[in-house]
């Protein structure tokens, strides 16, 4: 599934170990847009956890899957996300660091081209 939302919050990084080994969590907080905005809860797990790429206020492109379980005769839902992208932009996981500005040479000059 696939939603367009504006990043209203971050709520902090939940870690832990497993049986499978350690694990981390980061739950965000997105807001639809419309006539009637819904407020919804994601959850983005392992190394999909990248904080440094989520400003508050961003509209993002999500992709996400919803699973739902029970427990002790409850139901829960989670929303989970496997991809993040920028509104208008390439996945946000492939975005490159800040790279200085190299000036042309002479010898970039000289180029055929």
């Amino acid at each position: 599934m696939q939603l367009t939302a504006k990043l209203t919050q971050l709520l902090p990084v939940q870690t832990g170990q497993g049986k499978n080994g350690p694990w981390k969590k980061q739950d965000i907080i997105v807001e639809t847009e419309g006539k009637f905005p819904k407020k919804v809860c994601m959850a983005i797990w392992g190394d999909k956890v990248d904080v440094r790429h989520l400003q508050i206020g961003k509209q993002l492109n999500i992709s996400f899957d919803v699973e739902s379980r029970e427990f002790n005769g409850k139901w829960y839902t989670d929303v989970k996300v496997f991809k993040i992208e920028a509104a208008g932009s390439s996945t946000m996981d492939n975005v490159p660091e800040y790279q200085d500005y190299i000036p042309p040479t002479a010898a970039d000059e000289d180029a055929p081209f």
